[in-house]
């Protein structure tokens, strides 16, 4: 029972990944985290003249369950026109990574991979994104415990992972991992950027209300749009989202 209620959770095995994804995407560099039976892999592109002297932004992107990294880097192009660099860990499990996947474990790799990359000297720790969509936006909400975020991003996100259980007819206690980011936003000074569909039927747009509420400091956008098309092609909402991070005196100027 408790190995179908992951495998429900986090439906990886539907998930086709390509042997040779990291090299269709242009200046990509590929991180590794050794585990037990193998390694978890992350990639990592570079914004353009990013460098000791000119050090760049960082967003890391969490992906939902039914995603793979290498489904994102020409959806986050964005970013790098910005000059913010982008770290897309995966998770255990998904793609080429070993392991299992949990809440646990996933947020344990992506502070690992983070730990690492806010190292680097043409990284700007102090201009931290976290991005989260779907079950990413509670990876990234666990996260704020953990590291220090100038900003943060929620695309389609729930306010705790039982309450979506239960409108969808299983009890809350069957549900292995809790992603509790309702509680989480409470502690969180960083600005919340959040974006959600007003027809998404997983994860109805009260959680995205709910989010803006429990955030210090928040800017909600709501597009007419479900809950994997959202956003919705030809909106607006990455001019929105620069906007928010120049604000925030995040996005590089």
């Amino acid at each position: 029972m408790f190995g179908l209620r992951r495998r429900i959770l986090y439906p990886r095995h539907v998930l086709r990944a390509d042997a040779d994804a990291l090299e269709q995407v242009e200046g990509a560099e590929r991180l590794a985290r050794p585990i037990r039976g193998g390694e978890v892999e992350a990639w990592l592109l570079r914004a353009p003249g990013a460098s000791a002297d000119s050090p760049a932004p960082l967003v890391m992107f969490a992906h939902g369950n039914g995603e793979l990294i290498e489904h994102w880097p020409a959806m986050l192009s964005p970013y790098l026109a910005m000059g913010i660099s982008v770290l897309l860990p995966e998770y255990r499990g998904y793609g080429r990574s070993a392991g299992w996947p949990s809440e646990r474990t996933i947020v344990a790799d992506c502070a690992w991979f983070l730990n690492r990359v806010l190292e680097r000297p043409e990284v700007d720790a102090s201009r931290l994104i976290l991005h989260g969509r779907s079950i990413g936006g509670g990876v990234v909400c666990a996260l704020t415990q953990r590291v220090s975020a100038a900003a943060l991003v929620l695309w389609s996100t729930f306010a705790n992972l039982p309450d979506v259980a239960r409108r969808l007819g299983f009890p809350g206690f069957l549900v292995p991992d809790r992603f509790d980011n309702e509680g989480a936003l409470r502690d969180v000074r960083a600005p919340t950027f959040i974006l959600h569909g007003t027809r998404d039927l997983l994860i109805p747009v009260r959680h995205a209300h709910r989010l803006a509420a429990a955030a210090q400091v928040s800017e909600l956008h709501l597009y007419e749009a479900g809950h994997n098309d959202c956003p919705p092609p030809g909106s607006d909402h990455w001019r929105a989202l620069e906007g928010f991070l120049r604000a925030a005196n995040v996005a590089r100027t």
